[in-house]
């Protein structure tokens, strides 16, 4: 969590994959926060990953975008994340 906290304040796009239970989606266990203090940044980033840059949660000094269920494991595998999928076994949820 710090070394993702220093990353998003050092203006990178920085990923945070984490166990995860919101009543709202049953279906999914984790979340991978996506975040960047340059908030133009991760909103270009999401555009260039087709996603919706309103849905940017402008927490304190770590805005973050939230992906989960099918397209968070599609772009963690897209960007080569492969960590993140193996550790919270995000290969298993597509079956």
């Amino acid at each position: 969590m710090n070394a993702w906290k220093a990353a998003i304040e050092q203006g990178h796009i920085a990923f945070l994959t984490h166990y995860w239970h919101d009543e709202r989606f049953p279906n999914c266990r984790t979340v991978t926060k996506v975040g960047c203090s340059d908030v133009d940044k991760l909103s270009a980033w999401c555009k260039q990953h087709h996603l919706n840059p309103a849905y940017i949660h402008h927490r304190d000094r770590y805005p973050h975008f939230d992906l989960l269920g099918p397209y968070q494991y599609e772009l963690l595998q897209q960007l080569g994340l492969h960590d993140h999928i193996e550790r919270f076994g995000l290969h298993r949820q597509r079956s």
